[in-house]
């Protein structure tokens, strides 16, 4: 375990040795980039409706399923204990059910963001690879990870111009 704290240590006072010899090194703003984007900001439109429109639809189901419970246990001892057994048991089938679709619901939504932010950052990846070409840059990094930096370093603005020019849409269904 020494060992490898060690090496780990090594490992990163060489990283920042080199970052220190880079002529110059730019940094960008992801979280700009994902949500500032015309692509993004229409993904999380997307996904917030959808979520808003899931959520409207279990919110009725499962205030009925809740009336039904409430008019079986008004109705309990009217009933036979059979059908009251049954009655219950129906009830309980429809909960799972419910459960299920909320369930399925939001993994679906988590899938399908997930699936969106992929898609945009192999999209930022490309242009950032391209645009790394063209200007003959050697590194770029993320901007969390930056104390203190001149404001001209930063390739935000300009990336995220381009990614918005190149991806209009995640096309998200």
């Amino acid at each position: 375990m020494r060992y490898l704290k060690i090496i780990f240590f090594v490992f990163l006072i060489l990283n920042f040795y080199n970052l220190s010899f880079a002529e110059e090194t730019y940094f960008i703003d992801m979280n700009k980039l994902l949500n500032q984007s015309k692509a993004g900001k229409e993904a999380q439109d997307f996904l917030k409706e959808k979520i808003i429109t899931g959520d409207k639809k279990l919110k009725n189901e499962g205030e009925l399923l809740k009336k039904e419970e409430i008019d079986l246990i008004a109705k309990k001892k009217t009933l036979s204990a059979d059908e009251y057994k049954k009655t219950l048991n129906q009830l309980r089938e429809k909960n799972i059910k419910f459960q299920r679709k909320r369930g399925n619901l939001t993994k679906a939504i988590t899938t399908q963001r997930a699936e969106a932010r992929n898609n945009l950052l192999k999209a930022i990846d490309s242009i950032l690879t391209k645009y790394m070409l063209e200007n003959n840059i050697q590194i770029i990094i993320y901007r969390k990870y930056i104390v203190m930096a001149n404001s001209k370093l930063d390739l935000t603005d300009k990336i995220l111009e381009i990614l918005n020019k190149e991806l209009k849409s995640l096309n998200l269904k």
